[in-house]
């Protein structure tokens, strides 16, 4: 069982850039982590972080910090009331024991009462009323998760897809409704409106290539028209979550 771990620990991995160009990582001579996607991954991710949270419950760190751990695979936020400094050195020390090293560039102390913090594609923390400016402490979808699912988004609208605009519709209603489930807690009417405005002005100009419309095909394909067709709209579905005030 060892010896498999290992070959996959030494597995090639072929990554691109933002460029798009072709690079090899990993391999046989990878002296530490993971490869990205690995088989492995997910299963040695969750057995230290098992070891690190069983720790820190038998240490009573939760007490003693006035913290708790909210984790998922091999992320990890910890939540503490006036002692989160305290808290990261300790986990440092602990995961130093462990073989593991934190990710100094991801890692940081926030206080959510000023700042925001990512964790698992939203932002949480300080947040706006835009009425009125008044200040609240709520979550929305992060900026990098929203770019990721443009560029999802404009990856499967390309000239070489092909497949019939029924098939396309329905593709992307099911990548549409799947963002819209995930990110069904905070606010995030601002958000919505810029993902339908992204996804609007893709599948124009997916459709304007594909019937071979001159000009900008806003005519034909107007924002109307499109929805029409059946694209779902994010913006259009109801709200399920309120943020809360500060007092």
């Amino acid at each position: 069982m060892l010896r498999l771990i290992k070959v996959w620990l030494k597995a090639p991995i072929e990554e691109r850039d933002k460029d798009g160009t072709r690079r090899m990582s990993g391999g046989k001579g990878a002296k530490c982590g993971t490869p990205q996607g690995g088989v492995a991954s997910p299963l040695l991710a969750n057995i230290y972080m098992n070891r690190f949270l069983k720790y820190w419950r038998l240490s009573g760190c939760g007490e003693a910090f006035r913290a708790h751990v909210v984790s998922y695979a091999d992320d990890f936020v910890i939540f503490s009331c006036g002692r989160a400094a305290e808290a990261l050195a300790w986990t440092k020390a602990v995961m130093t024991k462990l073989g593991l090293t934190i990710n100094e560039a991801k890692t940081s102390l926030k206080d959510a009462r000023k700042e925001r913090f990512d964790f698992l594609g939203y932002s949480f923390g300080l947040h706006y009323f835009r009425a009125n400016g008044k200040r609240y402490l709520g979550a929305s979808p992060s900026k990098k998760s929203i770019q990721r699912f443009k560029t999802k988004i404009g990856n499967y609208l390309v000239p070489a897809n092909t497949a019939p605009w029924p098939e396309v519709l329905a593709r992307l209603n099911s990548m549409l409704q799947g963002w819209s489930n995930y990110f069904c807690y905070g606010t995030r009417r601002r958000q919505q409106r810029a993902v339908d405005r992204y996804v609007y002005e893709r599948v124009r100009d997916f459709l304007v290539r594909r019937h071979k419309v001159a000009g900008r095909g806003t005519r034909r394909f107007s924002v109307e028209t499109v929805y029409k067709s059946g694209l779902l709209r994010l913006e259009r579905l109801p709200l399920t979550a309120t943020p809360c005030a500060l007092q």
